[in-house]
């Protein structure tokens, strides 16, 4: 990363949707959406509703597929400079792997970054972020089908008792970073209609109202983990960026905050900087507390 703050997947598309706004460039890296092998239409409307302190979505993953983003998207971002992580998933190990093996090789993408929260179709529709076996199975089975020098990053989920096995084991299969973490499921009620708010019933919950809970998981992942960890949810400004890094993550992750104000990634960027500089700190891992 050229810098230690990117942007999370699903909040900011595959970036062209930005670069009217700001020069992405500037970023560290250009998360983008999630990506499976063939293409996939989402969940039916409405999938975003508004709650105090965030927003619920079940948006289901829309996107293109891999050959579509290869064709339509990725020559724009090779010509932007700026590393390029694709978050990619599948709903059986099998799909993971197919979707690694066309992604990887493709010029211009710098690492994968595995959404291991989807739910494996082959076992009862049961998470594959919710067990450890299956979180190293799906990400041992990625770098098989990628090059050694490709990176990978597992995103774990955050719904689970204690995140240090998962962490454990992404380790053990060959992840050479962490996420952490994803949304936290949720719902709403519409109490005049009388029903769910999201079509999909369950959406994730991210924004502020999500932060102390991402600040820990981050903290207790950090503290075995051997690999950089990059810390995400909630951060709308410099400060609650660098809560996580001072829990020990070594680079973050802007998502909400993108819909509401774009150049928050700049924001957080600059104030890291500055931060370093009043405290007299040359790499930003010196910022973690422990």
């Amino acid at each position: 990363m050229k810098n230690p703050v990117t942007v999370a997947s699903g909040t900011f598309g595959y970036g062209e949707e930005y670069a009217e706004l700001f020069d992405i460039s500037r970023l560290g890296a250009i998360t983008v959406k999630g990506i499976r092998k063939e293409p996939c239409d989402g969940n039916p409307t409405p999938r975003i509703h508004e709650v105090p302190g965030g927003m619920l979505n079940a948006i289901g993953l829309q996107g293109p597929g891999a050959s579509g983003f290869v064709e339509n998207y990725l020559p724009f971002l090779r010509a932007k400079n700026v590393p390029v992580i694709v978050n990619i998933w599948g709903t059986s190990v099998e799909g993971y792997a197919e979707t690694a093996a066309e992604l990887g090789g493709a010029e211009g993408v710098s690492a994968l970054e595995i959404n291991v929260s989807c739910p494996n179709v082959k076992h009862g529709g049961a998470s594959f972020g919710g067990d450890p076996k299956s979180v190293a199975a799906v990400v041992a089975a990625v770098r098989e089908k990628v090059s050694p020098a490709m990176t990978l990053i597992a995103k774990l989920a955050p719904n689970v008792p204690d995140i240090k096995p998962f962490v454990r084991a992404a380790e053990d299969a060959g992840t050479d970073a962490l996420a952490i973490s994803n949304t936290i499921p949720a719902m709403a009620i519409d109490i005049e209609k009388r029903c769910p708010a999201l079509a999909n019933t369950v959406g994730g919950l991210s924004g502020a109202a999500i932060h102390p809970a991402a600040v820990k998981l981050v903290w207790d992942a950090a503290g075995v983990a051997k690999v950089p960890v990059i810390g995400m949810g909630g951060i709308f400004t410099p400060q609650d960026a660098i809560e996580f890094l001072c829990a020990g993550a070594t680079a973050v992750a802007v998502g909400t905050a993108n819909f509401i104000d774009p150049t928050t990634p700049l924001k957080v960027i600059e104030g890291i900087a500055d931060y370093m500089t009043k405290h007299g700190f040359e790499n930003v891992a010196d910022i973690k507390i422990r």
